[in-house]
């Protein structure tokens, strides 16, 4: 991919290379229950980025890795070789076992594990199509999808990317942004809570940056979160609705 100025990213009149302004998030859309054989699944589209999360469980652990106390909730990150404009290789990449880790420690502190002693939960996120930000797409699928499967939650979970290009901040941003700009800042809350279980940095950002960068991610998870609960609304609301007699 060829590298594009600071001025092709954002323009004087503050538009971006997709046309959005600075603080414009993409279009975001969420299903519920995509998977019939999954416990729980949700399918994310948030800009050109399309995310599957399936869930499985919760079930029994095998003896060897069972926590007494607790279940274990594990997460594979995987992008297909077609998601990207460069074919990527099928085999499972050191960077897709990072991006694992750090979804799985986005959605820890909103599962409440003590209630599942000796299980297992299997989060299994597929990007189907990436374009920025699949990080944060794939916390917001894999999250909708646990509460799909009725795991116990202290609240869903929302993420966004910060960036920053041509010295200014830019939410929710996309591949190109991401390849050329400054600085790429995921940023994960449970929004109810108003608790942060993400926080991550790649490019440098002064402290009144973080601190804008923060205030600028909460105003979008918040839109974000709505979508989440609509869509789940959407699939129960039907079913605790009392039969009319």
């Amino acid at each position: 991919m060829a590298r594009l100025s600071q001025e092709e990213l954002l323009t004087d009149e503050g538009i971006r290379s997709d046309g959005r302004k600075i603080d414009e998030a993409r279009p975001f859309e969420v299903e519920v229950g995509v998977l019939t054989q999954a416990d729980g699944s949700a399918l994310v589209r948030q800009g050109k980025n399309l995310i599957l999360a399936g869930v499985m469980g919760p079930y029994e652990a095998e003896r060897h890795s069972q926590y007494l106390d607790r279940s274990s909730l594990r997460v594979r990150y995987h992008m297909q070789p077609y998601s990207t404009n460069e074919r990527k290789s099928p085999t499972y990449s050191r960077r897709e076992i990072e991006l694992s880790r750090a979804i799985r420690e986005a959605l820890e502190p909103a599962v409440i594990l003590t209630e599942l002693p000796r299980t297992q939960i299997d989060v299994f996120v597929e990007v189907l199509q990436a374009d920025g930000g699949t990080r944060c797409a794939s916390v917001n699928a894999a999250s909708v999808a646990l509460a799909d499967a009725g795991i116990p939650m202290r609240d869903l979970v929302t993420a966004v990317a910060i960036g920053k290009v041509r010295d200014t901040l830019v939410v929710d941003i996309n591949d190109l942004e991401d390849e050329n700009g400054q600085a790429d800042f995921p940023i994960a809350m449970m929004p109810n809570k108003g608790k942060i279980t993400l926080l991550q940095m790649n490019g440098l950002l002064t402290q009144d940056e973080i601190k804008r960068s923060v205030e600028m991610a909460k105003r979008i998870i918040d839109s974000l979160y709505a979508v989440q609960v609509n869509a789940l609304k959407k699939k129960y609301a039907p079913l605790a609705a009392p039969n009319e007699g």
